[in-house]
Protein backbone atom coordinates (compact mmCIF):
# COMPACT_ATOMS: atom_id res chain seq x y z
CA UNK A 1 0.00 0.00 0.00
CA UNK A 2 1.31 3.47 -0.87
CA UNK A 3 2.06 6.08 1.78
CA UNK A 4 -0.90 8.11 0.55
CA UNK A 5 -3.20 5.09 0.71
CA UNK A 6 -2.07 4.25 4.23
CA UNK A 7 -2.56 7.84 5.34
CA UNK A 8 -6.06 7.91 3.87
CA UNK A 9 -6.95 4.65 5.60
CA UNK A 10 -5.72 5.99 8.94
CA UNK A 11 -7.78 9.15 8.44
CA UNK A 12 -10.88 7.08 7.77
CA UNK A 13 -10.20 4.93 10.83
CA UNK A 14 -9.69 7.99 13.02
CA UNK A 15 -12.86 9.56 11.68
CA UNK A 16 -14.88 6.41 12.37
CA UNK A 17 -13.42 6.03 15.87
CA UNK A 18 -14.28 9.63 16.74
CA UNK A 19 -17.82 9.20 15.41
CA UNK A 20 -18.33 5.95 17.34
CA UNK A 21 -17.10 7.48 20.60
CA UNK A 22 -19.18 10.62 20.09
CA UNK A 23 -22.31 8.60 19.36
CA UNK A 24 -21.79 6.56 22.53
CA UNK A 25 -21.39 9.72 24.62
CA UNK A 26 -24.41 11.36 23.02
CA UNK A 27 -26.52 8.25 23.59
CA UNK A 28 -25.49 8.08 27.25
CA UNK A 29 -25.79 11.79 28.11
CA UNK A 30 -27.84 13.43 25.36
CA UNK A 31 -26.62 15.26 22.29
CA UNK A 32 -26.99 18.77 23.69
CA UNK A 33 -25.19 17.86 26.93
CA UNK A 34 -21.90 16.71 25.39
CA UNK A 35 -19.34 19.17 24.04
CA UNK A 36 -16.84 18.78 21.24
CA UNK A 37 -14.07 19.12 23.84
CA UNK A 38 -15.50 16.16 25.76
CA UNK A 39 -15.64 14.08 22.59
CA UNK A 40 -12.02 14.96 21.82
CA UNK A 41 -10.91 14.03 25.34
CA UNK A 42 -12.73 10.69 25.20
CA UNK A 43 -11.23 9.94 21.78
CA UNK A 44 -7.74 10.97 22.88
CA UNK A 45 -7.36 13.56 20.13
CA UNK A 46 -7.17 17.33 19.91
CA UNK A 47 -10.39 19.29 19.60
CA UNK A 48 -9.15 20.57 16.23
CA UNK A 49 -8.85 16.98 15.00
CA UNK A 50 -12.53 16.46 15.73
CA UNK A 51 -13.58 19.66 13.97
CA UNK A 52 -11.32 18.92 11.00
CA UNK A 53 -13.19 15.66 10.44
CA UNK A 54 -16.58 16.99 11.51
CA UNK A 55 -17.07 20.75 11.00
CA UNK A 56 -20.59 20.43 12.45
CA UNK A 57 -21.30 18.70 15.74
CA UNK A 58 -24.39 17.04 14.26
CA UNK A 59 -22.27 15.26 11.68
CA UNK A 60 -20.51 13.31 14.43
CA UNK A 61 -23.78 11.38 14.60
CA UNK A 62 -24.94 11.69 10.98
CA UNK A 63 -21.51 10.70 9.74
CA UNK A 64 -22.59 9.18 6.40
CA UNK A 65 -24.32 12.39 5.30
CA UNK A 66 -22.07 12.93 2.25
CA UNK A 67 -22.83 9.47 0.88
CA UNK A 68 -26.48 9.92 1.84
CA UNK A 69 -26.81 13.20 -0.07
CA UNK A 70 -25.07 11.83 -3.17
CA UNK A 71 -26.77 8.42 -3.25
CA UNK A 72 -29.92 9.13 -5.29
CA UNK A 73 -28.09 11.11 -7.95
CA UNK A 74 -25.50 8.36 -8.26
CA UNK A 75 -28.22 5.75 -8.74
CA UNK A 76 -29.71 7.72 -11.62
CA UNK A 77 -26.34 8.54 -13.19
CA UNK A 78 -25.26 4.89 -13.02
CA UNK A 79 -28.49 3.30 -14.16
CA UNK A 80 -28.53 0.43 -16.64
CA UNK A 81 -28.83 1.04 -20.37
CA UNK A 82 -32.46 1.55 -21.26
CA UNK A 83 -33.54 1.81 -17.63
CA UNK A 84 -35.64 4.81 -16.65
CA UNK A 85 -34.50 6.96 -13.72
CA UNK A 86 -37.51 5.98 -11.63
CA UNK A 87 -37.00 2.28 -12.35
CA UNK A 88 -33.38 2.60 -11.23
CA UNK A 89 -34.38 4.43 -8.06
CA UNK A 90 -37.02 1.83 -7.29
CA UNK A 91 -34.61 -1.05 -7.88
CA UNK A 92 -31.98 0.59 -5.66
CA UNK A 93 -34.46 1.25 -2.86
CA UNK A 94 -35.58 -2.36 -2.68
CA UNK A 95 -31.98 -3.60 -2.86
CA UNK A 96 -31.12 -1.33 0.08
CA UNK A 97 -34.23 -2.51 1.90
CA UNK A 98 -33.12 -6.12 1.50
CA UNK A 99 -29.80 -5.15 3.11
CA UNK A 100 -31.54 -3.22 5.92
CA UNK A 101 -29.32 -0.32 4.88
CA UNK A 102 -28.67 2.60 7.22
CA UNK A 103 -29.37 4.90 4.25
CA UNK A 104 -33.04 3.97 4.66
CA UNK A 105 -33.08 4.67 8.39
CA UNK A 106 -32.23 1.23 9.74
CA UNK A 107 -30.43 1.55 13.08
CA UNK A 108 -30.74 0.41 16.66
CA UNK A 109 -33.47 1.86 18.91
CA UNK A 110 -30.96 3.79 21.04
CA UNK A 111 -29.57 5.54 17.96
CA UNK A 112 -33.03 6.39 16.65
CA UNK A 113 -34.03 7.74 20.07
CA UNK A 114 -30.88 9.87 20.04
CA UNK A 115 -31.88 11.40 16.71
CA UNK A 116 -35.57 11.88 17.40
CA UNK A 117 -34.94 13.19 20.90
CA UNK A 118 -32.73 16.05 19.74
CA UNK A 119 -34.26 19.06 17.96
CA UNK A 120 -30.80 19.90 16.63
CA UNK A 121 -30.27 16.47 15.09
CA UNK A 122 -33.80 16.37 13.67
CA UNK A 123 -33.24 19.75 12.03
CA UNK A 124 -29.95 18.58 10.55
CA UNK A 125 -31.56 15.37 9.29
CA UNK A 126 -34.29 17.38 7.54
CA UNK A 127 -31.60 19.56 6.01
CA UNK A 128 -29.67 16.55 4.75
CA UNK A 129 -32.79 15.11 3.15
CA UNK A 130 -33.37 18.42 1.37
CA UNK A 131 -29.75 18.48 0.18
CA UNK A 132 -30.42 15.30 -1.79
CA UNK A 133 -32.63 17.17 -4.24
CA UNK A 134 -29.92 19.16 -6.05
CA UNK A 135 -27.62 16.26 -7.08
CA UNK A 136 -30.64 14.14 -7.98
CA UNK A 137 -32.13 16.92 -10.12
CA UNK A 138 -28.76 17.38 -11.84
CA UNK A 139 -28.66 13.68 -12.72
CA UNK A 140 -32.23 13.82 -14.01
CA UNK A 141 -31.53 16.60 -16.52
CA UNK A 142 -30.45 14.08 -19.14
CA UNK A 143 -34.04 12.81 -19.09
CA UNK A 144 -36.11 15.91 -18.26
CA UNK A 145 -35.99 19.67 -18.66
CA UNK A 146 -34.61 21.56 -15.65
CA UNK A 147 -37.98 22.42 -14.10
CA UNK A 148 -39.33 18.88 -14.44
CA UNK A 149 -36.07 17.42 -13.11
CA UNK A 150 -36.36 19.57 -9.99
CA UNK A 151 -40.02 18.64 -9.57
CA UNK A 152 -39.32 14.91 -9.92
CA UNK A 153 -36.35 15.16 -7.54
CA UNK A 154 -38.52 16.86 -4.91
CA UNK A 155 -41.13 14.10 -5.13
CA UNK A 156 -38.55 11.30 -5.00
CA UNK A 157 -36.86 12.83 -1.96
CA UNK A 158 -40.26 13.25 -0.28
CA UNK A 159 -40.93 9.54 -0.77
CA UNK A 160 -37.54 8.59 0.66
CA UNK A 161 -37.99 10.95 3.61
CA UNK A 162 -41.45 9.58 4.41
CA UNK A 163 -40.27 5.97 4.22
CA UNK A 164 -37.22 6.86 6.35
CA UNK A 165 -39.55 8.22 9.04
CA UNK A 166 -41.64 5.07 8.87
CA UNK A 167 -38.54 2.96 9.51
CA UNK A 168 -37.69 5.17 12.48
CA UNK A 169 -41.24 5.02 13.85
CA UNK A 170 -41.28 1.24 13.71
CA UNK A 171 -37.81 1.06 15.25
CA UNK A 172 -39.03 3.09 18.21
CA UNK A 173 -41.97 0.67 18.47
CA UNK A 174 -39.33 -2.05 19.10
CA UNK A 175 -39.90 -3.88 15.83
CA UNK A 176 -36.85 -5.74 14.59
CA UNK A 177 -35.33 -5.05 11.19
CA UNK A 178 -37.02 -7.97 9.48
CA UNK A 179 -40.44 -6.88 10.75
CA UNK A 180 -39.77 -3.32 9.65
CA UNK A 181 -38.64 -4.36 6.17
CA UNK A 182 -41.71 -6.56 5.73
CA UNK A 183 -44.00 -3.68 6.70
CA UNK A 184 -42.19 -1.03 4.66
CA UNK A 185 -41.93 -3.07 1.45
CA UNK A 186 -45.59 -2.67 0.39
CA UNK A 187 -45.57 0.98 1.46
CA UNK A 188 -42.54 1.62 -0.73
CA UNK A 189 -44.20 -0.19 -3.64
CA UNK A 190 -47.27 2.05 -3.27
CA UNK A 191 -45.10 5.14 -3.11
CA UNK A 192 -43.10 4.30 -6.23
CA UNK A 193 -46.29 3.32 -8.07
CA UNK A 194 -47.69 6.75 -7.21
CA UNK A 195 -44.55 8.42 -8.54
CA UNK A 196 -44.84 6.45 -11.76
CA UNK A 197 -48.48 7.50 -12.20
CA UNK A 198 -47.42 11.10 -11.65
CA UNK A 199 -44.81 10.86 -14.39
CA UNK A 200 -47.18 9.02 -16.73
CA UNK A 201 -49.74 11.81 -16.33
CA UNK A 202 -47.26 14.40 -17.60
Amino acid sequence: MSTTGLRDRRKRQTRQEISDIATRLFTERGFEDVTIAQVAAAAGVAKMTVTNHFPRKEDLVLDIHEEFVARLGEVVAGRRDGESPLAALRRAYFADLARRDAMLGFAGPDFVRLITGSPTLLARLREIHEEREAPLAAALTDEFDEFTAELVAAHVVAVHRTLFREVQRRTLAEQDHDEIAAAVEPLAARAFDALQRLLDAD
